[in-house]
């Protein structure tokens, strides 16, 4: 599947030492979810041979047999198809740089203007190789309540329908390992870089 390369930012608020994420509703991880909950090939099989054992039974039975209502498991919540993710974008303007890019991102979906010169670039590396094996490059902003210019929220126009989330500093690591919460690697890879990387000089434990 061809696709456009993209980038990722891991946002620091200085002023509130949290970490700014995104929270939005995936198609493909709700319809995963979805198929959890439907009965497997072999147990629908089963089903069907007790159904036609129960057709089969003693002549005496007056009046046709009527098939009960088949009971499908109930649709999931729309919560199951939520996931906590950096905030991201694709590499569809080339007449940007990835920084310039990566700017526009964060002002669309979490409110923040950060000039692009602020942007640190951590690395690169292949997403999605499994199906596209498109480049991802990944980059840390610090921020302050001073850039905050907006909302966010993402472009509405174009399908986005984005929550800002914060997660404190001293709670990010007990958060990356927390298998319940629905998250990208890149936020697990990103928050183990920052303890490696940035939390000494704010002298502050991520509770690893």
């Amino acid at each position: 599947m061809r696709t456009h390369d993209s980038v990722s930012v891991l946002i620091f608020n200085t002023t509130s030492h949290c970490f700014v994420l995104v929270k939005q509703f995936r198609p493909a991880v709700y319809m995963c979810e979805w198929e959890r909950t439907k009965p497997q090939p072999h147990e629908t099989a089963e089903k069907a041979d007790e159904g036609a054992a129960e057709a089969a039974g003693p002549e005496s039975q007056e009046g046709p047999t009527v098939p009960e209502e088949k009971n499908s498991p109930p649709q999931p919540p729309a919560s199951a198809g939520v996931t906590y993710e950096l905030c991201a974008g694709l590499v569809d303007k080339p007449d940007l740089s990835l920084e310039e890019i990566a700017r526009q991102e964060v002002l669309e979906e979490c409110g923040y203007d950060v000039p692009a010169s602020k942007l640190r670039r951590i690395t690169s590396y292949r997403s999605g190789v499994g199906v596209t094996g498109a480049k991802q490059t990944m980059f840390y902003a610090e921020v302050s309540d001073d850039n905050c210019v907006g909302e966010g929220g993402g472009e509405p126009q174009e399908g986005e329908l984005i929550e800002v989330v914060k997660v404190p500093l001293h709670e990010a690591m007990t958060f990356a390992y927390d298998e319940s919460i629905p998250k990208t690697m890149g936020v697990i890879f990103s928050f183990i870089w920052f303890h490696n990387n940035m939390s000494p000089k704010y002298k502050i434990s991520t509770n690893v």
